[in-house]
């Protein structure tokens, strides 16, 4: 069983400054929660029960998120408000737990995962990019879906998404061999490529932010020499896996936002507040005011 999920928190948010230079970007919100919860929900939501978050110093507000504000609840309590009492007390379910271990440098992503090794252990575990919220709607969870496909292949798996061919030299692009994966569908990588151009991209689907990785990923990250930036990459050491182990892309049903920049952290607002039953009704009625 897979219970362990690691989440790099260490990162600066530039891309979303000045929001992000006092407030960590994990707890800019998405209606009425930080991105973080969206994604520790996601997480509880495909069975993890230990959160393992990989912070630095000045991210203990996301730290503080997942505690008890026993102030707070005592005052809610007190004043017969149930529902909101409930909503900051029931974030994580009474079985999971977080747990922040610290990234000293930012050294990459691949150190970011590596700093989670002690915790990690002989386990196999995820790793989860907590800018990137995933619209799942409400008949289909990818995360899910991907754990069933570790356990029925026992590789590793990679979330993918299509994206149009004209943008693959922003992403890592994986090599299905011209296999057409369906969405909530796996099938075996042959090889991955950072940012190609377009004319020569192997596949138009892009990595996306969700691993389920072996435990013997840690091994080949304390042996991977720093890439590019001079920072240890994940991908690097994902291209050993490969090699030695084999890996599948796991093509997403859901739609992607990315949160860790503007224009996406708007779009999932925009898209989150449509489904959400306090702002649905007055945010669509504002939306058709515009055009």
């Amino acid at each position: 069983m897979l219970s362990k999920v690691v989440i790099p928190v260490a990162g600066l948010g530039t891309r979303v400054l000045p929001a992000s230079k006092a407030v960590p970007k994990e707890m800019l919100t998405v209606v009425d929660k930080p991105v973080i919860q969206h994604v520790v929900e996601e997480a509880i939501a495909a069975g993890f029960r230990q959160i393992i978050l990989v912070t630095r110093s000045g991210k203990q507000a996301i730290e503080d998120h997942f505690d008890h504000h026993y102030e707070l609840e005592t005052e809610l309590a007190r004043k017969g408000k149930t529902a909101l009492l409930e909503s900051i007390r029931d974030i994580l379910p009474s079985d999971a737990e977080v747990i922040s271990v610290r990234q000293p440098k930012a050294l990459g992503l691949g150190h970011a995962v590596l700093c989670a090794a002690p915790v990690v252990g002989e386990d196999d575990f995820a790793v989860m990019l907590p800018d990137m919220l995933i619209d799942n709607g409400k008949d289909n969870r990818d995360m899910s879906n991907m754990v069933a496909a570790w356990q029925s292949s026992g590789l590793g798996q990679i979330m993918v998404e299509a994206v149009p061919q004209d943008q693959v030299q922003r992403y890592g692009i994986v090599d299905c061999a011209g296999v057409a994966v369906q969405p909530g569908e796996s099938t075996q990588i042959q090889g991955m490529v950072e940012k190609p151009d377009p004319a020569a991209a192997p596949s138009n689907l892009a990595i996306v932010g969700r691993y389920i990785l072996p435990a013997s990923i840690m091994t080949l990250l304390k042996n991977t020499p720093p890439g590019a930036g001079d920072e240890i990459q994940l991908t690097d050491a994902l291209q050993t896996l490969l090699t030695d182990a084999g890996l599948q892309a796991y093509s997403m049903a859901g739609k992607l936002y990315d949160c860790g920049n503007k224009s996406g952290l708007l779009q999932a607002n925009v898209a989150f507040g449509l489904q959400h039953p306090e702002t649905a009704a007055d945010l669509r009625a504002f939306l058709q005011s515009l055009s």
